[in-house]
């Protein structure tokens, strides 16, 4: 039993101490928030799904930027025109260190951080229905729970806005995006590309 236990409790300090190497300089980071989806329940109810894509790079501990991509189509009834987003840019991300000004983590094996982006992006609606394209921007803290040393789910609370050239000059909301994020150490990224070569 005490072998058990000391196991588990090497295995939880290995598991931190690996979660805080993914966030120092020189790792990357990419993965995906599927953000403000909703499907209608009721008969000819519509839907709204953005995905974005995102990768990174770590410049200093706990710092990273790089860029991101926003996809999505929706319709809010059968009969409705259709909507479809767009978007690129760069983005940046601070993670917030436990202890930092009082900030504790939530969980043992998870990190808050602000992520910020700024590009270029909009929307526009069939059928001759109002559009946007300018600039893209958001702001909004978040929160990476590390499933595995590598791997975090992430939950984003976003500030987001197009304003621009089109029938509308300014458009903005929040959104609630979940995802996820895989942290690879520089080594382990070039492995990934010679293995693709």
């Amino acid at each position: 039993m005490k072998k058990l236990v000391l196991a588990g409790i090497l295995a939880a300090a290995g598991l931190t101490t690996s979660m805080n190497a993914q966030i120092q300089k020189g790792n990357w980071m990419v993965g995906s928030s599927l953000v403000t989806s909703n499907f209608g329940l009721n008969t000819g109810g519509g839907y709204q799904i953005n995905l974005q894509p995102k990768g990174a790079y770590f410049v200093e501990d706990n710092v990273a930027v790089g860029g991101y991509v926003n996809l999505g189509i929706g319709k809010s009834s059968n009969t409705a025109n259709t909507r479809f987003d767009y978007g690129v840019g760069a983005l940046g991300r601070y993670y917030l260190s436990p202890g930092e000004q009082g900030v504790d983590n939530l969980l043992n094996h998870g990190r808050w951080f602000f992520e910020g982006n700024l590009g270029v992006g909009g929307y526009s609606i069939s059928k001759g229905g109002n559009s946007t394209t300018g600039l893209d921007f958001g702001v909004g803290p978040g929160y990476s729970y590390f499933i595995t040393p590598n791997i975090g789910l992430e939950g984003l609370v976003k500030y987001a806005g197009v304003t621009g050239f089109g029938n509308t000059g300014l458009t903005s909301n929040i959104t609630f995006n979940l995802g996820f994020s895989i942290y690879l150490p520089t080594s382990k990224a070039k492995q990934v590309v010679n293995d693709v070569k």
